[in-house]
This record gives structure tokens, C-alpha cells and sequence, in this order.
């Protein structure tokens, strides 16, 4: 709640959730390490230098890093 004192403007405290969190946004990384990753907890270092363990599998419609995928798309097949 907010309320007008004289000159100076004053706020209620209020239990507000703030969802600071960034959006999910998944890598590109080496097949292997992420096999190796899930499976013993360690972390992989994905195209664009992001160092995390794998924890999740991405959707089809997911987020994906752009600058992973840029970096992708200039790998030769």
C-alpha cells in the first residue's frame, strides 16, 4: 500500500514475489559431454563459453543461446 505523507511518498511493506530469474535459455554443446555431464554432475563448456552442469533436455520450442547458435551455424556439417 501506498500512502502521501506531506512531501515525501512512504510504502507499506508488502510480501511482493519478484521474479528476478532470467528467462531459460539452452546451449549448444559437445554430445559426449553432455552424456558425461547428466550422467556423473560434472560441467560442460558450451559453444559460447557458458560452463554448466546438464540438468535439463530442451523442448523443441525452447530458448537457445544466440550466440551458441550463431557459432553453430558456422560449423562445417
Amino acid at each position: 500500500m501506498i500512502a502521501m505523507q506531506g512531501d515525501t511518498l512512504t510504502r507499506e511493506d508488502e510480501d511482493v514475489a519478484l521474479d528476478t530469474t532470467p528467462p531459460e535459455m539452452f546451449h549448444y554443446v559437445r554430445k559426449g559431454d553432455m552424456v558425461r555431464s547428466a550422467a556423473e554432475g560434472s560441467h560442460v563448456v558450451a559453444l559460447c563459453g557458458e560452463v554448466f552442469p546438464v540438468t535439463k533436455v530442451p523442448k523443441k520450442s525452447s530458448n537457445v543461446c544466440p550466440d551458441c547458435e550463431r557459432l553453430f551455424k558456422t560449423m562445417k556439417p
